[in-house]
């Protein structure tokens, strides 16, 4: 998971750290270095020397791939914070969720390497996704760009940043589908919710959505979209002059595809907990039933062994 920071008290927070690196020399207890190659410089804990190193070569190739992918150059040379200390990122991050984000107005990236030997975190995928943001901003300017779409494109990009949640059980877009209550995209355009569920939804709708308009229009559809925000459009704008559909209809169109592809298996998988809560109270009224049936059974047998006595 990632999160894109712009002018903000975040953004002090992440200078300040650097203010720390680059008058002290030292974070925390670590000496901190820095590497720069392949015009990329990366600052790293001594401890993290070789994903350094790995950051620095791969650099030159997820960049070119990036830069095919979207068809604009990436012009600017990053600087890349590579952290160990995970309560040191948290200070930085907006929620405990993020795993890396990125600073367009610095061309910034922070990355907590303690998650990435976790599923779907690696450094290429989330290099590659930061580098997206950079991208992008780097070419359109900051309140064009929403950030929904800002989001959806870098996940697109990076073959997602959220397959965590990929498991259609516990996809929290799936769950809005079969109650219809989705996060609104107007909502998403400047932030995202800070609460967990609703920030997992946030990012499923955006990269379901851009998702949604490549396999409806093609990927020269999206690349579209953003030359014409390149131009100083917005996301409206240049949605209507791509596809000739306005955004609330072409909106209303993806919400409606993905209630048709919700399959009654998954249904029942959602419901899962209910029919079962319903079916073992079913079961404790059936016992109880029986219960008081054996009950008035004995009763019974006991009043006909009373009446059936002997008299004297």
């Amino acid at each position: 998971m990632d999160e894109n920071i712009g002018m903000s008290k975040n953004e002090f927070v992440v200078l300040l750290i650097f203010t720390l690196i680059f008058i002290a020399g030292s974070l925390y207890a670590g000496d901190v270095r820095v590497l720069q190659e392949n015009n990329v410089t990366v600052y790293f804990e001594h401890s993290l020397e070789r994903p350094a190193k790995e950051i620095a070569a791969m650099y030159p190739a997820v960049k070119s791939q990036l830069e095919s992918n979207i068809g604009w150059d990436l012009t600017v040379a990053p600087t890349v914070l590579l952290l160990e200390n995970r309560k040191l990122f948290q200070g930085m991050a907006e929620s405990p969720l993020i795993v890396a984000f990125a600073v367009p107005a610095k061309n910034l990236i922070v990355i907590d390497y303690s998650r990435m030997n976790m599923q779907p975190f690696t450094l290429d995928i989330t290099l590659k996704h930061e580098l997206c943001h950079l991208l992008l901003h780097h070419h359109i300017r900051e309140p064009v760009l929403p950030r929904w779409l800002d989001e959806g494109v870098c996940q697109w990009v990076s073959d997602g940043m959220v397959d965590i949640i990929m498991d259609q059980k516990r996809s929290f877009l799936n769950r809005a589908s079969m109650r219809g209550k989705y996060i609104r995209l107007d909502s998403l355009k400047n932030t995202f919710p800070y609460k967990a569920e609703s920030l997992l939804l946030a990012y499923e709708e955006s990269k379901s959505f851009v998702t949604y308009i490549i396999a409806e229009f093609g990927k020269e559809a999206i690349l579209s979209i953003l030359s014409h925000m390149k131009k100083g459009m917005d996301a409206e704008s240049a949605i209507l002059k791509a596809l000739s559909i306005p955004l609330n209809e072409l909106e209303k169109q993806w919400h409606d595809s993905l209630k048709s592809n919700i399959t009654w298996l998954a249904h029942l998988s959602y419901h899962l907990y209910d029919i079962l809560f319903a079916f073992m109270a079913l079961l404790s009224i059936c016992a109880f039933i029986r219960v008081i049936l054996k009950k008035r059974a004995y009763s019974d047998e006991e009043m006909d062994n009373d009446d059936g006595g002997f008299d004297v």
